[in-house]
């Protein structure tokens, strides 16, 4: 299909050149063949002129006294112009006066007959000598016309000897027999050139164009060997972004499953250790109450086990706290809204307070991961209000966008300054950004001092989870 597309291609830039090149091939050779051919009648009229100037001048110089023709000037005219070659060459013959009066003619029905001094007159009386091939159509032509359909007339200027100004123009007629064949000669040749010239043209054109086809065919083939090695590089990062996604999914559930087994792990053994340790010690210091003996003049043995349970004691609910904390409820049977109202609910039964919760539009059936995250998330983002914003006004919202789940955190508390928490390096902050972004999500944290602080993260609803791997 490329080879088809790029032959034609070829063959319509080839096409197009070829009518171009033709069209410019006839507009050329019609205006160098008008040019030619105007030449050859200006050439002709002009040697004709010249050779007439000599003849015929010289019986013409009365006309600078009174404006008239002698009788012996005119019988000296009928002589030339009668019986020899230039008769014979000259078909016709007048002489203007000024005023448009014909002062002699070959015809002597025009002598004295007065035509409209017409342009190429006026220019003859200017002193130009012009030639044309005439159609006869002109009143003063009236007796050429039956005779001939076309002549070449000739406008000459006739000069006083003495003084050199034009006193008369001469006009003459000669066939175009002759000039026919010189004209036909001088077209056939300019045809040649031109014909030669385009040809040679078109030939250059149809190389250039064809070893610019080749040159741009060459160029497609190598830009479609590097599309295709880009489009191959293209699918291998998006299987090394997809593998990093399903990763980034097992890490999260691998995660919250290691820290509930850590919980697990700290409440069945140093806690149920701390707890039957706590249990017999109280009852040695109830029997070691009354005993009179003493470790120290101060304190007596009764009050050392006591101090030594409630140190324990404090171990053992920070350590409850501890796994508390590690814990996550088991979301994966929970719906989105149900979990994220599982993350309010325990915020608000540790902290005493009510927390506004708006969810809008949300799907029930949401990745594990995703639950792991949203959960972590309003825990984390909620905890930090109570600790450092004074927890006033916290409100949590849920959104869908374009399959992201858009998750807004918000108090009018004491606020902070967002570039310097990052810079201290504050560990909520770092792990909630860490979380959202592992899945491929966005967090945003605006915050102002005494404006209150706005957390929001948005997290795509399809991540890749490990049971897909």
């Amino acid at each position: 299909m490329k080879v088809l597309a790029r032959f034609t291609l070829l063959r319509l830039l080839l096409a197009g050149g070829a009518v171009i090149l033709l069209a410019g091939m006839l507009v050329v050779g019609t205006w160098v063949e008008r040019e030619i051919e105007n030449g050859v009648i200006s050439r002709a009229g002009m040697v004709t002129s010249l050779y007439m100037d000599s003849l015929v001048t010289p019986h013409l110089q009365s006309l600078a006294g009174n404006g008239e023709l002698r009788e012996a000037d005119r019988a000296a005219l009928d002589r030339l112009l009668s019986g020899t070659p230039l008769g014979q060459h000259i078909v016709a013959f007048k002489i203007w006066a000024t005023d448009g009066r014909i002062l002699y003619s070959t015809n002597p029905a025009l002598i004295g007959r007065q035509f409209p001094v017409r342009r190429v007159l006026a220019g003859a009386f200017a002193g130009q000598v012009h030639s044309r091939i005439a159609d006869l159509a002109e009143p003063e032509n009236e007796f050429e016309r039956p005779h001939w359909p076309k002549l070449i007339e000739t406008y000459a200027p006739v000069r006083a000897a003495s003084t050199g100004k034009i006193v008369a123009v001469s006009e003459f007629y000669q066939t175009t027999d002759e000039l026919a064949q010189e004209v036909r000669a001088a077209r056939l040749r300019s045809w040649l050139m031109v014909g030669t010239s385009t040809l040679m043209m078109f030939l250059l054109l149809a190389w250039l164009v064809r070893h610019a086809s080749n040159t741009i065919a060459a160029q497609q083939g190598e830009l479609s060997v590097k599309v295709a090695q880009l489009t191959a590089l293209l699918a291998q990062n998006e299987q090394l972004h997809e593998r990093v996604r399903r990763a980034a999914a097992r890490t999260t559930a691998l995660n919250e499953r290691f820290l509930h087994r850590i919980a697990a792990d700290l409440h069945d053994g140093p806690g149920q250790g701390l707890a039957l340790g706590l249990m017999r010690m109280e009852a040695l210091a109830d029997v070691c109450s009354i005993c009179v003996s003493a470790i120290s003049r101060e304190r007596t043995v009764g009050e050392e086990f006591r101090t030594l349970h409630s140190a324990l004691q404090s171990a053992l609910e920070d350590l409850r706290a501890i796994s508390g904390g590690l814990h996550l409820p088991e979301v994966e049977q929970l719906s989105l809204a149900e979990t994220a109202r599982r993350a309010v609910r325990d915020y608000e039964r540790k902290a005493g307070l009510a927390v506004a919760l708006s969810v809008n539009d949300v799907p029930r059936e949401a990745p594990l991961p995703v639950k792991i995250t949203l959960f972590r998330l309003l825990q984390e983002s909620l905890a930090n209000g109570f600790r450092h914003g004074g927890a006033a006004e916290q409100r949590v919202t849920l959104n869908m966008r374009d399959g992201h789940l858009l998750a807004e955190i918000a108090d009018g508390g004491a606020g902070f300054d967002p570039q310097t928490a990052a810079a201290e390096g504050h560990l909520g902050l770092v792990g909630m950004r860490e979380r959202v972004e592992i899945l491929g999500g966005t967090f945003n944290v605006q915050s102002t001092p005494g404006q209150g602080t706005v957390i929001r993260a948005s997290l795509p609803m399809a991540p890749l989870e490990a049971e897909h791997e």
